[in-house]
């Protein structure tokens, strides 16, 4: 398997992931404009609904010159019956040269051990989303300059969470805390549980997750407005937050459900911000996947 796929954070060394986050950087300013030196073919095999993931990485490729290609189960083999690695092997066998994968089965990259091209995992089933979760490092450190004692508190359907898995490996490569809250059915490791208002209090980055109905074997037992009260962030439980302290949400947004419309775009939201570090990640592992480095001529 190829050394430069990236299919979970914890895949990464503390020294790697601040690589990334600093050629994520360099794309905003000094490297804007940047290219790869040769054009690459790049496919996006989405097998699950996404906007921000698909389309920030379609984003990134574009700006580094790539050929890109979207490619879509409904009307394809899969529909035949055709199993994941046959489909990845016959994208590698026509010619291209990476590939990003979203798909509903856990670490279904367990399946593609034989794939000798880059791929870079998109989201796989509940258990990992290695770029969303640099995403959010690249928003914490540009707030904070640092990971060493930070904490952030994680809220909502934690169980079904491949952002919350991440963020959580993450923090422990970098020296952050990480604590879960919501419904406690949802909560995956009790160890890190907090009450909702405790864990908005303590926390420096509050990051709230969406219902993922989608993944849930029955309906959420409650209102949204309920929701909201019980385990959402209100603008009344906002201000139990420090000074500091930054609201963050993986998007979709679900509006008056995990939080309140108004907090969306308040002055402390990151929340925008996350989705335009999203296509500088993107560039950053894709840069990596085909192992180009910035030429000291560049860096000065």
């Amino acid at each position: 398997m190829n050394t430069k796929s990236l299919f979970k954070i914890s895949d990464l060394t503390k020294e790697e992931i601040f690589e990334i986050l600093h050629d994520a950087n360099a794309f905003s300013c000094s490297h804007k404009d940047w290219q790869l030196p040769e054009r690459k073919l790049v496919a996006n095999l989405f097998f699950e609904p996404s906007t921000r993931t698909h389309f920030s990485f379609a984003s990134a490729q574009h700006q580094l010159g790539c050929c890109v290609e979207n490619f879509s189960a409904q009307g394809s083999s899969v529909e035949k019956g055709e199993s994941l690695y046959d489909t990845v092997k016959t994208f590698e066998s026509i010619g291209y040269d990476a590939l990003v994968i979203r798909h509903k089965s856990d670490e279904y990259f367990k399946e593609l051990e034989n794939i000798n091209i880059p791929i870079l995992n998109a989201g796989d089933g509940c258990g990992n989303h290695p770029t969303q979760c640099l995403l959010d490092l690249l928003t914490i450190y540009q707030e904070f300059k640092t990971f060493e004692g930070i904490k952030v508190a994680v809220i909502g359907d934690i169980v079904h969470s491949r952002v919350a898995n991440s963020i959580k490996e993450a923090m422990q490569i970098l020296g952050g805390e990480v604590c879960f809250s919501g419904p406690k059915e949802w909560i995956s490791d009790s160890s890190l549980y907090k009450d909702i208002d405790e864990a908005v209090a303590w926390a420096d980055a509050v990051m709230m997750l969406r219902i993922q109905h989608e993944r849930h074997a029955a309906t959420m037992n409650m209102g949204k407005e309920e929701y909201l009260k019980r385990y959402g962030l209100t603008k009344k439980r906002a201000e139990l937050m420090q000074k500091h302290a930054i609201i963050m949400h993986p998007a979709p947004v679900n509006r008056g459900v995990e939080i309140d419309s108004d907090l969306v775009e308040a002055s402390n939201s990151r929340i925008f911000q996350q989705m335009s570090n999203g296509v500088l990640v993107r560039k950053a592992v894709m840069k990596r996947a085909f192992g180009y480095t910035f030429s000291k001529e560049e860096e000065k």
